[in-house]
Formats: C-alpha cells, structure tokens, sequence
C-alpha cells in the first residue's frame, strides 16, 4: 500500500523528538506494508478510518482502495 502523507503531519512530525519522530516513521512505514496491524481500531460511525498507537501519539488513517 502506498501512503499518502498530509504536509501538516509532516509539520507536526519535524517538531518532536528524533527518538519520537523514528518511532512514528517506523509505524508508517509499517502501516505501508500491513494496512491492519495488530492493535489497530476502527474509529465508529466512519468509514475506512482506523487509529493506531506509536507511543503516546495516535495515527488517524483511512484506507483507500487502490486500483493503480
């Protein structure tokens, strides 16, 4: 799958830690590979939107269906 990353996530990200800002990178980089890891949430009353942990921070994502 590949990821589509809003310009305010990336603004976000450069404002934290290294240690913090690798934690989260890793956790795309592996919603990249596996769009439903373990100890991912559907978000309720929406459609194809999940949330996942990295830490303390929460990674709010949809999953689009590519054809391409």
């Amino acid at each position: 799958m590949k990821l589509k990353l809003l310009p305010l996530l990336n603004a976000f990200v450069k404002k934290l830690s290294p240690e913090i800002q690798a934690k989260i990178i890793e956790k795309l980089e592996t919603l990249a590979e596996v769009p439903r890891p373990a100890g991912v949430r559907k978000l309720k009353g929406e459609d194809n939107l999940y949330r996942v942990r990295s830490g303390d921070y929460r990674i709010i994502y949809n999953q689009v269906n590519s054809t391409a």
